[in-house]
């Protein structure tokens, strides 16, 4: 019998509801289970209502579900909004001894989690460890692969150990007192190495391996662990992390150190991305390379500014003013994350222009168990390095077929490395004369002729010609995959289309599936249609319509599946 068993850990800012949520995941990922888990939280310190959901399967998963079959209600609010979410035999775990007027309700299981942790950790702030010890009790977890995480956690001093006392007194009670007839049970079931990664940690981890010694950021959701993980690493590594005073000063730093000679990056969301473009078309002018990671959130504005959207797909593809290249990829799962970083920074040094990886809060902050990463496939490509082979005077803008110039370093023996702003010579002066303009120009976007022979086609899933084709592009991809196999059951003339390098756009591939697709519809996170727009500029084709969602809150595969069954498509601007 398949497992899949969705836990929900609910509270306030404030309450641990982070910490436990990653706990029980982390507890989960030792016993050999494959893990999804989201957050979704408010843009506060403390109070406003935060959630964080786990989902524990035997196979592969990568996407969230809306039904729990167990709860952790750390709040009164929790119970309330949560309680319609729950399986038949759901369980809510609270402590009744805090939380009244929950009503009768046999789904309710009372744990004195505060009372537990005082008198067994000997501090009721540990109460949340309690609620953690009582869900694994509940499932009748190994107990051991769950103490061996806290102590990891939160070392093995004298705060480990309490914390461990209680997560136990929580187990325990519900091992001893739990009387309802909850039938889950999970036991380990495999290899304990698997890694428990969040999009973002697979985006510094991707860095790293590609090289990457400097990055500048500025704070911002929901990349700032991505600063915050390199910053760990920086000694170890020899890597620079600086903590810009501003998004403008990031990019400007990470040209700078580009522009020396070393692999660099920023990170930003779409409103500090607003503040990067001038930046951004300085590193087109200078064909000086760059990766700029992208985190979308809800705008405009400051919008919701702890919520998802995939709303700047045509913001970056067009930002600045003028012309120039630039490469676009937009990571589906974590895996991705990884790997299309070190893609992203070849791209940047192979063909001298910045490259945008566009990923999203959901994507960035969400959990997955993944297997270890086969270093042995990075390959590092500098692209076309400055040789001195003659006596001839060093051109940093010499025009090639390619349009790619080769590229010295200020510093290197016996060359003088120039460039500019202003329009420019292939020696890097600037110029006013339009021959030299036009020159310069079909010089870059040149580029674009082999660039396009690197960007990988979309993923087809399901059969090569069906009635329905979804379409998606980053972050979907786990729930569009589970919804096309749900609806196969029923319709198996179902596939799906996916992108994950949008730019320059993979037009006659995507133009190849829709050819044999009877009806094709776009999910995304946004209210216009923005890929459908992009497809039919790029490709002619005029999708069928869109199933668009724009709360700031993911897709998950029943929401896909109703709005397929439903036909309940937007045909307005999307299309």
């Amino acid at each position: 019998m398949t497992t899949d068993i969705n836990f929900m850990v609910g509270g306030e800012a404030g309450q641990g509801v982070q910490s436990v949520g990653f706990l029980l995941a982390k507890s989960l990922t030792r016993g050999g289970f494959h893990i999804f888990a989201d957050q979704d939280y408010e843009s506060r310190i403390r109070g406003g209502h935060n959630f964080f959901r786990i989902r524990a399967s035997d196979s592969a998963i990568g996407a969230i579900v809306e039904q729990v079959h167990i709860l952790l209600a750390l709040n009164k609010e929790s119970i309330d909004l949560h309680r319609k979410e729950l399986t038949s035999n759901g369980i809510i775990i609270f402590d009744g001894e805090k939380i009244k007027d929950t009503g009768s309700n046999t789904s309710l299981f009372s744990v004195p989690l505060e009372r537990l942790a005082q008198e067994k950790a000997g501090n009721k702030l540990m109460s949340n460890t309690v609620a953690l010890g009582a869900a694994l009790g509940l499932v009748g977890y190994d107990l051991t692969i769950m103490d061996q995480v806290l102590r990891e956690h939160f070392g093995a001093d004298n705060i480990g150990q309490d914390n461990v006392k209680a997560a136990r007194a929580g187990y325990e009670y519900a091992r001893e007192n739990f009387k309802g007839n909850f039938k889950q049970h999970l036991s380990p079931i495999g290899d304990t190495r698997i890694m428990l990664l969040t999009g973002n940690d697979a985006i510094a981890l991707g860095a790293i391996a590609a090289g990457c010694k400097f990055m500048a950021a500025y704070p911002m959701t929901p990349v700032t662990s991505i600063m915050e993980y390199l910053a760990t690493k920086a000694r170890d590594l020899n890597l620079v992390m600086v903590h810009a005073e501003d998004e403008i000063a990031a990019i400007n730093m990470a040209i700078g150190a580009s522009y020396a000679g070393v692999r660099a990056m920023t990170a930003t969301s779409g409103g500090g991305f607003c503040l990067m473009v001038e930046g951004l078309g300085l590193a087109g002018m200078t064909e000086t390379p760059i990766v700029i990671i992208e985190g979308q959130r809800a705008g405009p504005a400051i919008g919701l500014p702890t919520r998802t959207e995939q709303g700047d797909l045509e913001f970056v593809l067009h930002a600045h003013h003028g012309e120039f290249p630039r490469a676009v990829l937009a990571p589906a799962t974590i895996e991705d994350c990884f790997w299309l970083t070190i893609k992203a920074f070849n791209l940047a040094e192979k063909y001298q222009l910045p490259v945008i990886l566009l990923t999203d809060q959901y994507l960035a902050s969400s959990y997955a168990t993944v297997s270890k990463f086969d270093l042995a496939k990075v390959t590092i490509e500098r692209g076309l390095l400055f040789e001195p082979t003659t006596n001839e005077e060093y051109q940093r803008h010499k025009i090639t077929e390619s349009g790619i110039s080769p590229r010295a370093f200020p510093g290197q023996e016996g060359v003088l490395v120039v460039t500019d702003s202003d329009e420019h010579d292939e020696a890097g002066h600037l110029i006013e004369d339009a021959e030299t303009r036009t020159r310069m120009m079909q010089k870059r976007l040149r580029k674009l002729l082999s660039l396009k022979q690197e960007i990988s086609p979309p993923q087809l899933y399901g059969p090569s010609k069906a009635e329905i084709t979804l379409v998606g592009w980053g972050s979907t991809y786990g729930a569009l995959r589970e919804a096309v196999d749900i609806l196969r059951k029923e319709k198996p003339s179902v596939n799906l289309l996916h992108l994950n390098e949008l730019w320059p756009f993979p037009a006659k591939a995507v133009a190849n599936v829709l050819a044999g697709s009877g009806n094709s519809y776009v999910i995304e996170n946004n209210a216009t249609g923005q890929l459908a727009r992009l497809i039919r500029r790029e490709t002619g084709v005029k999708v069928s319509g869109n199933i668009l969602k724009y709360d700031g809150r993911p897709f998950t595969p029943a929401y896909i599946v109703q709005a397929v069954q439903e036909g309940r498509y937007d045909h307005g601007n999307g299309s």
